[in-house]
């Protein structure tokens, strides 16, 4: 429920947030895991 929060609070439309961060997370680098919080979230 945060991220959702999180994601509308950034200006961001929570599902295609949520659809984004999910389908990147697998391949993401464990050191650029950070691009993929609400408020540096840049979609792709």
């Amino acid at each position: 429920m945060s991220l959702i929060r999180s994601a509308r609070m950034n200006g961001h439309d929570p599902y295609a947030y949520l659809k984004d961060v999910l389908t990147r997370l697998p391949m993401q680098r464990a050191s650029e895991i950070g691009q993929l919080l609400p408020h540096q979230w840049v979609p792709a």
